[in-house]
């Protein structure tokens, strides 16, 4: 049964710094009556200042601990704008950093990926805290509950499997509770644990996936994501002049966009929604009374071209060294090196004597090492320095403006989509 509980995502954009924080207040107000779930993700570009620390720590070229004591200044120094007599509150954050110092003063034997969990993990807790803190201060009740004590998964570090028994067990047992006893509840995205208790994160921008799963196990009236911007656009407005909010979306398209690498949603969002037919809002924390895009099952299916540009793209171009075919024990083999280095393919081509496959680089060592077992077996020639361009619901018009002062390395076409590999055309080339 549909019960009367909101969940709301609010991404790093909207609780950057102390002034949209009070946005965020202002927005929360008008649901006073409300029982929210209220998601919350790490500050501004709190995340890639975390990673920083990650480094420093395994390359020793800095010294992470100053970094990391630079990062809690900053929230500190935020937090002592929205509350002046804060000393409770300073004494959370150093709370939640301490752990964090002592593993970085001392080796550790734990891999890189471990490591990178219980540090960028961080920027969560430490939003949340200060959010939580404010909003009492603006008479908003609000209980702080931490992610990791309810959404468990197993041991994949920066990429956790959801165990979902345990985590609707954890959900049923604690979180209707809490709702009914304060109004809101404000938690982390992005962050939850292992059956060990290790901290593990859900893969990067993985905050909406942690709001789909509270919507899902507590079977939220509706869930709605607050970005910079009015709804979902029919490309990135920083790329192009000319973009449309879409009003309405089913619950496939959305899919099918996600997957394709808009960055709105995270693509893991939309499945568990769909499950048990959770509609979900994207709206705008700019214009909070503004219509937003609703993602549902009853949408009408009708489309305009919309354009996904994925950058930092690699293509590789696979071949054996005694340019026999690539059959199908090849594939098998160079597949299960993508699932070992957790390697997604966006797009891939067989030919007679190669096979290409075009990646995104988003952990450049793991790709690194990829690369080099590859050619351990095959002969292997990387091109990089492309995009990912895809487009649903193409026309050729859309597909030709594309396509000027590009180079088209590999492209597919299916019934509602096209994808293009692409580099750019040296400029003295260009007509």
């Amino acid at each position: 049964m549909r019960k009367n509980i909101k969940v709301f995502k609010f991404g790093g954009a909207s609780v950057k710094d102390a002034e949209a924080i009070r946005n965020v207040a202002n927005i929360l107000k008008g649901y006073k009556k409300e029982q929210l779930l209220i998601v919350v993700s790490a500050m501004g570009k709190s995340t890639n200042a975390l990673e920083k620390v990650v480094h420093a720590f395994f390359d020793k070229k800095e010294d992470s601990k100053d970094i990391l004591k630079e990062i809690q200044n900053q929230h500190i120094a935020i937090s002592k704008e929205l509350i002046v007599e804060n000393a409770q509150l300073e004494k959370e954050i150093s709370k939640i950093i301490a752990p964090v110092n002592r593993l970085l003063q001392k080796e550790s034997d734990r891999g890189y990926d471990f490591i990178y969990d219980q540090i960028v993990s961080l920027g969560e807790l430490l939003s949340t805290k200060i959010v939580s803190a404010f909003l009492s201060k603006e008479k908003l009740t609000n209980h702080w509950l931490d992610a990791r004590k309810i959404i468990k998964t197993d041991n994949t570090y920066r990429e956790g499997n959801v165990n979902w028994e345990s985590t609707q067990r954890n959900i049923s047992r604690n979180v209707n509770a809490l709702l009914k006893k304060s109004g809101f509840v404000i938690t982390q995205g992005f962050i939850g644990s292992s059956e060990e208790k290790a901290t593990i994160t859900l893969g990067r921008e993985g905050s909406d996936f942690t709001a789909a799963i509270f919507s899902y196990c507590l079977d939220a009236e509706s869930m709605s994501i607050w970005k910079d911007v009015p709804g979902i656009l029919t490309g990135d407005p920083r790329l192009f002049k000319k973009v449309e909010k879409i009003d309405r979306l089913s619950y496939k398209e959305a899919i099918e966009m996600t997957y394709y690498g808009a960055k709105v949603i995270h693509p893991k969002t939309i499945k568990p929604l769909q499950n048990k037919s959770i509609p979900m809002y994207v709206k705008s924390f700019v214009d909070p009374g503004g219509e937003g895009t609703f993602i549902g099952a009853d949408v009408d299916a009708f489309y305009p071209p919309v354009v996904v540009v994925e950058r930092e793209q690699v293509m590789l171009q696979i071949s054996t060294k005694d340019f026999s075919f690539v059959a199908e024990h090849h594939l098998s083999f160079i597949f299960k090196l993508f699932t070992k280095y957790r390697t997604k393919v966006n797009m891939m081509q067989n030919m007679a004597i190669s096979f290409s496959v075009c990646v995104t680089i988003k952990d450049l060592e793991r790709l690194t090492k990829l690369i080099n077992e590859l050619k351990e077996t095959f002969n292997v020639v990387v091109e990089k320095d492309l995009e990912l361009i895809t487009i649903r619901h193409y026309h050729k018009s859309v597909i030709e403006q594309m396509k000027k002062h590009k180079i088209v390395m590999l492209e597919e076409r299916i019934r509602h989509t096209i994808q293009m590999v692409m580099k750019d055309v040296p400029k003295m080339e260009r007509k």
